[in-house]
């Protein structure tokens, strides 16, 4: 009996996470309270933005969007994607072989099935997933963003 609990209290003191351990958040220069994102948001944008949700596939308008001009963060307006680089994967969701350098942000763990998770690089809002399964004769990637996470600007 001794020899468990003694097991069990080793186990306990390696196992346990200080602080050391925890995972460094990123601090985004765009920073509002949950309500005040409520507020900004739909109810939809909310969910994916900052719950990292997805909306349902073939859901967005922008999936089809052909148009010249810019993608940007829907809660913050941070230029995010360039209408140059979006293809239609066939997915359902607006696809993209490259963002714009420096304004995505990825997260630090790779997902094979989920891809890797991207985030808005001003204000953390989570946009979707990137996957190495996009255009060979470009980059090899397909950001797969969720549309409720974009608004569109186009060329003037």
């Amino acid at each position: 009996m001794k020899k468990i609990l003694l097991l069990t209290l080793v186990l306990l003191a390696f196992n346990c996470k200080g602080n050391t351990q925890k995972p460094s958040k990123k601090q985004y220069t765009v920073v509002k309270p949950e309500a005040e994102w409520k507020a900004q948001l739909t109810e939809m944008e909310f969910y994916v933005l900052r719950k990292a949700g997805t909306e349902r596939a073939f859901s967005s308008p922008l999936n089809k969007n052909y148009e010249e001009g810019v993608y940007v963060c829907k809660g913050c307006d941070t230029p995010l994607f360039k209408s140059e680089h979006k293809f239609d994967s066939g997915t359902g969701w607006p696809s993209f072989d490259q963002e714009i350098k420096g304004n995505v942000a990825y997260a630090s763990q790779s997902h094979s099935f989920y891809g890797t998770e991207e985030h808005c690089a001003t204000c953390g809002g989570h946009l979707g997933h990137v996957f190495n399964d996009g255009p060979r004769e470009t980059t090899g990637k397909r950001h797969c963003i969720n549309g409720v996470a974009l608004k569109f600007i186009p060329k003037d």
